[in-house]
């Protein structure tokens, strides 16, 4: 992952000064993220329809699983998580699928901050990364103080990678500064943990919002930007990512800084997912499709990802209680 942390930005300082003045003010930051190219609606929608129609061929869909597999972020968030469950997660991160050893494993495990300490230990030097949320997610209704502190206990406790959630409250009454400069303050934070911002954009109300917090987080020094926490819907949508991958896009075009994509919530078939990363190429380019610059945040994909693999492999399915239950 050293090579997301070395190409982000790390805050106002490492950008342009076209964009560093972008953020000086908040009136600034507002003229910049409203003077945005808007985006068209039913062009998006239209489009990302179109490439989700595209077919691919076995050996190519082979490659294409087995990517998907390694894009996961095997995620438990739930109030009953326990211990044991955390381990089992971990466990079948490192081997989704113990009886094939050619099985690639999955990118990270998403946890809460009082699970970190049980998932490094169980993955150990497997090369599987920790992601904790943190910022008090999954509303981000909390004094700052609080969220740098929930995101130090998770770094502290051994996460290689923090998820956190921007202030919709704030982004949605304009106070654009706010919630930049807590982004900053939450990067900084992290150390050297690599920062994934979510936006929640079931709330966020139109693409052209998705778009400017796309900017936003970005220039605030995010190393990923996340579509939802997964708690609420609408979750990921084709037409949004479509959106964020426009704006990592086009941000590399201008600084040179690539930025990763993480759309999470409702993603659960081998079909969407590679409906996802046929958009990835079309959209940002081959450089993305790489678990360093695009994941899933999911909790079932993986099952139908090995359901689907062993499929073609062996010529049958195995069933959907051949797996574990995540």
């Amino acid at each position: 992952m050293t090579t997301v942390v070395n190409s982000a930005s790390s805050s106002a300082g490492g950008l342009s000064p076209a964009l560093a003045e972008a953020t000086s003010s908040d009136s600034a930051l507002r003229r910049f993220l409203h003077g945005l190219p808007g985006v068209d609606q039913v062009g998006a929608e239209a489009r990302a329809a179109g490439l989700g129609t595209r077919s691919i061929k076995t050996t190519a869909k082979e490659f294409a699983i087995d990517l998907a597999i390694r894009m996961v972020d095997l995620t438990t968030l739930e109030g009953q998580d326990t211990p044991g469950k955390v381990r089992a997660l971990a466990s079948k991160a490192m081997r989704p699928d113990p009886a094939d050893q050619t099985c690639p494993q999955v990118a990270a495990v998403c946890v809460y901050p009082d699970m970190v300490a049980v998932a490094k230990e169980t993955l150990g030097a497997s090369g599987v990364h920790v992601a904790s949320v943190a910022t008090a997610f999954p509303s981000g209704r909390a004094a700052l103080d609080i969220k740098l502190a929930d995101t130090q206990d998770a770094v502290e406790a051994g996460a290689d990678e923090i998820d956190m959630v921007i202030d919709r409250g704030a982004f949605l009454s304009g106070r654009y500064l706010e919630v930049f400069e807590e982004i900053v303050a939450v990067r900084e934070a992290c150390g050297d943990a690599h920062l994934k911002v979510i936006f929640e954009t079931g709330e966020l109300q139109t693409y052209d919002n998705v778009r400017r917090a796309s900017w936003l987080a970005m220039m605030a020094g995010a190393h990923f930007i996340k579509t939802s926490t997964g708690k609420i819907q609408p979750a990921a949508t084709l037409p949004v990512t479509l959106v964020m991958l426009e704006a990592v896009r086009d941000f590399r075009d201008v600084t040179g800084q690539m930025v990763g994509v993480k759309p999470a919530g409702g993603i659960r078939t081998t079909k969407d997912a590679i409906k996802y990363l046929v958009m990835v190429n079309e959209v940002a380019g081959g450089d993305w499709l790489d678990p360093d610059w695009f994941r899933f945040g999911a909790s079932t994909l993986l099952n139908d990802l090995l359901m689907q693999r062993t499929k073609m492999r062996t010529g049958r399915y195995s069933g959907p209680d051949y797996f574990t239950l995540d």
